[in-house]
């Protein structure tokens, strides 16, 4: 039995709204999400250097904290890129590192940072694949290093990205046995995390780690 005449007419139009509105929201989204986070980052480091305009000029002055901050950056990345600068950084990384409880927070979030721009000389050294948070859902993690239980028992250390901001995971420490080495390299699976997910290659392929 045929559809009705108003099923078959409708139905393509249905089919064309449902295919428009699908393509304009993956276009408009992103796109959103962009302005939402840049508008939010302008508005959040004007106002940090609004007081400042307005002792120092007497006005405000719109995308002054955007220009500051680039300004920043650029003035740290000459300084680091000399050898005075870097004499001068290590100086200073040095007096930090000599303050309590400033050092720990300090060096653990320059190692993590390194280790995600491949600059650390310990850091990420392995992509691996664990059963976490139970058997049978499979994990991506970054072996950051090994131990030992009371018993001589290796353990692995896993760093646990989460998506899409990887510089905030977990950490969980298990049995060398149960994790597994992968093919990816440290910017695949970065990339991986990054994109939640979208840029994972056909295969990954595991094996028992060493």
């Amino acid at each position: 039995m045929g559809q009705p005449a108003s099923r078959r007419v409708w139905s393509p139009f249905l089919r064309h709204l449902r295919r428009s509105l699908t393509a304009g929201l993956l276009l408009l989204v992103p796109v959103g999400i962009t302005y939402w986070v840049l508008s939010f980052t302008f508005r959040f480091l004007d106002g940090l250097f609004d007081p400042l305009a307005q002792r120092v000029l007497g006005k405000t002055i719109p995308g002054l904290g955007i220009l500051l901050l680039l300004l920043l950056v650029y003035l740290a990345g000459l300084v680091a890129s000399n050898f005075v600068g870097r004499a001068i950084i290590r100086a200073g990384q040095g007096a930090l590192l000599r303050i309590p409880l400033v050092n720990t927070i300090y060096n653990a979030s320059k190692q993590l940072i390194e280790s995600f721009s491949g600059e650390a000389r310990q850091g990420f050294k392995r992509v691996v694949l664990i059963e976490y948070p139970r058997q049978g859902v499979w994990t991506l993690g970054f072996l950051t290093g090994t131990t030992s239980d009371e018993t001589g028992m290796v353990l692995g250390i896993i760093y646990i990205p989460t998506t899409p901001t990887p510089t905030s995971g977990a950490m969980v420490i298990l049995p060398m046995t149960d994790i597994h080495d992968t093919d990816l390299t440290v910017q695949q699976a970065l990339g991986i995390v990054f994109s939640g997910g979208i840029t994972s290659p056909p295969q990954i392929r595991k094996v028992p780690a060493a």
